[in-house]
């Protein structure tokens, strides 16, 4: 049987005012009755609970305590009474009778029918199943109004805290605790303590929807902990983590925590999609930008005016990072995954890289699950901290990624080249089976051109250049084409070439003389030359 002490404790009865001192809410309740009549007390049975609105008392108050006499000879359990309609307030003197009496003094607001709390407090009193659905329903209206009122994740869990009476922990799909009851506050143990035993624990956040374990702490007591996946997406969902669920007091049901976390599904959902709204403005203004400037006709524009909001400055060390999520023989085909996978691994990177590189911005591309990262100023700790933010990463999901990264600009115009380079670099990293996190872009040059040519081709343009040149095998020939090397090399200055080889003047002038015979060109002529220092180069190197 409960006390009308127990009664007031319910969170759901939090606005019924005990007057009276709290001692004298001890008494049991067994039955809840409403009424208007004087004489009441004759007929009720002992340990019942009064409800009224105290009409006929509207103009003598003090007639109030006439009535009190009466329910306490008659061992009520309670007077409770309704102000805002017939009575604004209870009289203090009335209060300080009761209160003298020992007796228990209520005051109901007027926002509150008596009849519906006449049932509420009788269905409580029975235990029965039908409380426990309207309790859970109430629950459900109260945080649909938190919801429609755009109210905080903290603010939610705080009182949903106060409402279950119980501490509350709200985990990101990282396991980071990014809201908690006000519990905590007065706690030993901060909430990460009770998610780091939560995570240390085998079979824990790996698939299953809700669960429970038992926890020992630090003086070997042991509680209980509980936890439900709270899905706005298929593969990544956050955590409502209860502390002490077995002390959470009726009527609170597991049906009225599971509307609760569908609630928080639909508050989280919404913010959600709100910042991918956010993202999508960012993510075509790096499309235009990139397009704009690999345009060929292109007027100048101010960048750092458009991006201000996008987080641009200006700067002299601009530089892109291609970042990717490396795919599995298990998620490979999984395209929802991969999405999931990327928005969460583009958020880890916006809310960490802040801390270790000043002014780096991040941008989602269209059409793709990769992203961009550009940092406006030097940073000679760049793979490092791109590898170090990456393993922390992997620590909390089962995610691996590569980064292609471009070359520093000094003018924000050239951010296209950069981004260019950074996934050259990266496809490079791919196509090589590389399986270093971190692929710097490297210049190569023109020569960097015959890298997709066939070898026989390659050998095909050094014979028809160089001719008899291209592969010697008689030592003349070995020194005609030192001598055409170096010749070129130098710019054709003979003097020089000539202090290089350790020969006269006019032996290099001899031997060019012979080279060009051989060859039936001008080595002189400017694209000759360059095909000639080509064939020189792909012949030397073995790319014929």
């Amino acid at each position: 049987m409960k006390t009308l002490a127990d009664l007031l404790d319910v969170a759901r009865f939090s606005d019924l005012k005990l007057l009276t001192p709290i001692l004298t809410a001890n008494r049991l309740v067994e039955s809840i009755e409403i009424t208007e009549t004087p004489d009441i007390a004759h007929y009720i049975p002992e340990e019942t609970f009064i409800l009224t609105t105290a009409m006929v008392y509207q103009h003598k108050q003090e007639a109030l305590c006439r009535l009190i006499d009466s329910l306490i000879a008659k061992n009520a359990a309670g007077l409770g009474i309704k102000i805002g309609r017939f009575l604004d307030e209870i009289d203090p003197r009335v209060v300080a009778y009761a209160s003298a009496q020992g007796f228990p003094l209520v005051e109901v607001p007027a926002t509150m029918p008596l009849g519906r709390l006449m049932h509420q407090l009788l269905n409580l009193i029975w235990h029965t199943k039908t409380e426990q659905l309207s309790y859970a329903l109430d629950i459900q209206k109260r945080f649909s109004a938190s919801l429609m009122k755009d109210v905080s994740i903290a603010r939610f869990i705080a009182d949903f805290g106060q409402m279950v009476n119980t501490p509350i922990i709200l985990l990101n799909p990282f396991k980071k605790v990014i809201a908690h009851s006000k519990h905590f506050t007065r706690m030993s143990k901060p909430a990460e303590y009770y998610v780091q035993q939560l995570t240390q624990t085998n079979g824990v956040f790996t698939g299953e929807k809700s669960g429970a374990i038992p926890i020992t702490d630090l003086h070997e007591k042991t509680s209980q902990i509980s936890y439900y996946a709270i899905e706005t997406s298929t593969y990544f969902p956050y955590y409502l983590v209860i502390l002490n669920p077995e002390a959470i007091p009726y009527p609170v049901s597991e049906f009225a925590l599971e509307q609760a976390a569908l609630v928080l599904s639909f508050m989280l959902y919404k913010n959600q999609k709100i910042q991918e709204s956010l993202e999508d403005i960012k993510s075509d203004f790096w499309t235009r930008m990139i397009e704009y400037q690999q345009s060929t006709k292109q007027q100048p524009k101010e960048w750092l005016e458009l991006g201000k909001a996008h987080g641009l400055v200006k700067a002299r060390h601009y530089r892109v990072i291609y970042g990717v999520c490396q795919t599995s023989q298990v998620t490979q085909e999984k395209i929802k995954y991969q999405k999931e996978e990327s928005a969460l691994a583009y958020t880890w990177f916006t809310e960490h890289l802040p801390y270790r590189i000043k002014d780096v911005c991040l941008f989602q591309l269209n059409d793709t699950n990769h992203f961009v990262i550009l940092t406006q100023h030097k940073c000679d700790a760049l793979a490092d901290y791109l590898i170090e933010t990456a393993d922390e990463l992997a620590a909390c999901l089962p995610f691996n990624i590569a980064f292609g990264v471009g070359s520093v600009y000094e003018s924000i115009d050239d951010i296209a080249s950069s981004f260019i380079e950074a996934k050259t670099a990266y496809e490079e990293r791919k196509g090589q089976r590389d399986t270093s996190t971190v692929s710097f872009y490297h210049q190569k040059g023109m020569r960097s051109l015959f890298e997709k040519m066939t070898p026989e081709d390659i050998h095909y343009f050094c014979r028809t250049t160089l001719k008899e040149l291209a592969f010697p095998d008689e030592d003349s020939m070995v020194e005609l084409r030192k001598t055409l090397s170096y010749y070129l090399d130098f710019q054709c200055e003979i003097t020089r070439t000539a202090k290089s080889l350790f020969v006269h003047r006019n032996t290099i002038k001899y031997r060019i003389e012979q080279c060009q015979k051989l060859l039936g060109k001008n080595v002189h002529d400017p694209a000759v030359s360059l095909d000639l220092r080509l064939a020189l180069a792909l012949s030397e190197e073995g790319y014929a």
